[in-house]
């Protein structure tokens, strides 16, 4: 038997927003790799083994796949979202990189999803209707100097911005310092959704304006979209609409 690798992004939380092409793959998988919270969305049934495991081990749990794939497994890794965005992906890639050249040879696909900055934006309106960025700010990866670099880089280019881990109990204090690099560099009252759980039971969007922003509003399942200077708001009854025009004026 011809064994397979497929990364596949489980979107934001909803069922109802994985891909139909996702759902197929996970029917016909022998076995399902990834991170404990992911692999628990997935239902058990005969046939299917399930490999969770912890967090920061990317690279040994794309080992794992890949190896299950070259003893003939149809082998599913899984992502939240989408996995070429912060994800797993990449973290396939790399082992392949590094690894046998056998791995190279193998049925390897990607299938993508639902990511959390598209899903929170289409809740609040369109906040990324122009030129955007997304960043991470976890400096698990990188150092934090990058990520400041970064920060003022695209603050000063007027994108709108996506932020991806903005806040873990371990380093609170990253968000704060992005919060001040923002106030510093825009000055201005921008609009800032903090979209947190979007899709689940759980779904909380807000929207603050820049100087009111306090780092304790976003958590490790919250998604951070930052407006640039030409977002607007349009105010109704219920939640008002966000949304960045397609045309800039000079």
């Amino acid at each position: 038997m011809s064994g397979s690798v497929t990364i596949v992004g489980l979107g934001p939380g909803a069922e109802r927003l994985v891909t139909p092409e996702v759902t197929e793959a996970l029917a016909i998988a022998t076995d399902v790799v990834g991170y404990i919270p992911y692999v628990a969305r997935v239902a058990e049934r005969p046939g299917l083994t399930l490999h969770p495991s912890d967090n920061r081990v990317e690279l040994d749990r794309s080992r794992l796949a890949l190896d299950m794939a070259m003893r003939g497994k149809r082998v599913v890794v899984v992502s939240s979202g989408d996995p070429g965005v912060f994800a797993m992906a990449s973290a396939v890639f790399e082992a392949v990189e590094a690894g046998p050249a056998a791995w190279r040879d193998l049925d390897i696909r990607v299938l993508p999803g639902i990511t959390a900055m598209l899903a929170a934006a289409a809740r609040a309106g369109a906040p990324l209707g122009h030129d955007f960025c997304a960043i991470n700010l976890s400096d698990n990866l990188k150092p934090w100097s990058l990520i400041e670099k970064r920060l003022r880089l695209a603050a000063e280019a007027d994108f709108a911005m996506a932020f991806y881990n903005p806040r873990s109990r371990s380093r609170p204090e990253g968000f704060a310092r992005t919060l001040d690099i923002l106030n510093d560099a825009c000055g201005d009252t921008r609009p800032v959704i903090f979209a947190r759980s979007v899709s689940t039971p759980q779904e909380d969007i807000r929207v603050v304006p820049l100087p009111n922003c306090r780092p304790e509003m976003a958590d490790m399942r919250t998604v951070v979209l930052v407006g640039s200077s030409s977002t607007r708001i349009v105010e109704r009854n219920g939640a008002p609409i966000v949304y960045t025009p397609r045309s800039v004026t000079s």
